[in-house]
């Protein structure tokens, strides 16, 4: 009986991997497709489906096409993070490509370890990745805030030099850095289309989380109304931003050693397990084999959870 459960499991778990592999493959080959022109879309559709389409691509098709639809009832918030991120992936795809992570790490699991514990790693893979989408939109906006005091040094020299303020604005949207560029050329498309300047920049400041840059275009709006030298105002804000700026990094620094120390308890824990389920791969299936061990492993999430939560709120900064 041994024998024929390991067999079965060990069919189930290639078979797992095999879709997920197969899944990435399409939906990485599949971009360049969906980039011919729309005549030639359609002649290839009319002249080719019917070689090229296997059952697994039209599943995938399938599959996308009706996440696709429910992600643009409900699912916004993840096609805005994955902008704010700087991934140009659908999400769809994205949805679709976490699923086959977390069905080939749980195959793989599965044959290597065994079934209990790569169930518990294809749960969790999907949170790691919302996790590392988190990680870069973070990244991002910390990157747009740092950039932000040398945009309002170059805007005001390029207002000093006689340039009009969308003028301005455009020369940042192609020589700026990203993600600078990014969102300055979003602010002239929605200009040029007709949206309020100050909508469109107060649009970026929500989206990017930037209060300096909130006061930047507050600024701007009263410049517009009332008048004034642009250029001095944006030199006064870029050097409040600049001193609070200098505020922030010093005090990262003198908290980057009790971050270091949170990291470290926080990853201290999962590090034990997979030393020990490599060392010996059968040490740690009793508690998924047993009452007594599930009850463990709740109990560790929970206090797991709440010590990151308390260590968060020890290390974190408000200013």
């Amino acid at each position: 009986m041994s024998y024929f459960a390991s067999a079965s499991m060990l069919t189930l778990g290639s078979l797992l991997l095999l879709v997920a592999i197969t899944i990435v493959a399409i939906l990485i080959i599949r971009p360049g497709f969906h980039r011919v022109s729309r005549d030639r879309r359609r002649f290839l559709l009319g002249r080719k489906r019917s070689r090229q389409a296997t059952t697994l691509a039209t599943a995938t098709d399938f599959a996308t096409d009706q996440i696709g639809k429910i992600l643009a009832k409900r699912g916004r918030g993840l096609a805005g993070r994955l902008e704010l991120a700087g991934i140009r992936t659908k999400a769809s795809d994205a949805v679709v490509l976490t699923v086959a992570a977390s069905l080939a790490a749980g195959a793989l699991v599965m044959l290597v370890v065994g079934p209990a514990i790569g169930l518990v790693v294809a749960v969790i893979i999907p949170a790691v990745g919302w996790f590392i989408l988190g990680f870069l939109v973070g990244r991002r906006k910390r990157a747009f805030a740092n950039q932000l005091d040398s945009t309002l040094q170059m805007m005001a020299a390029s207002l000093r030099a006689g340039y009009s303020l969308l003028q301005s604005l455009q020369a940042m949207s192609s020589e700026a850095d990203s993600p600078t560029k990014e969102e300055f050329s979003r602010v002239i498309n929605e200009t040029r289309i007709g949206r309020p300047l100050n909508e469109s920049l107060i649009d970026v400041a929500n989206r990017m989380g930037s209060e300096d840059f909130n006061w930047v275009s507050q600024a701007i709006a009263i410049n517009r109304e009332v008048g004034g030298n642009l250029a001095d105002v944006l030199d006064g804000v870029a050097r409040t931003i600049r001193d609070r700026n200098q505020l922030h990094r010093q005090v990262a620094s003198l908290a980057s050693e009790g971050k270091l120390s949170a990291i470290i308890l926080m990853a201290l824990p999962f590090a034990v397990i997979a030393f020990l389920t490599i060392g010996n791969p059968g040490y740690l299936n009793v508690l998924f084999t047993t009452t007594i061990g599930w009850g463990i492993i709740v109990a560790a999430v929970i206090m797991l959870t709440l010590g990151g939560f308390w260590l968060r709120s020890t290390v974190k900064i408000t200013f």
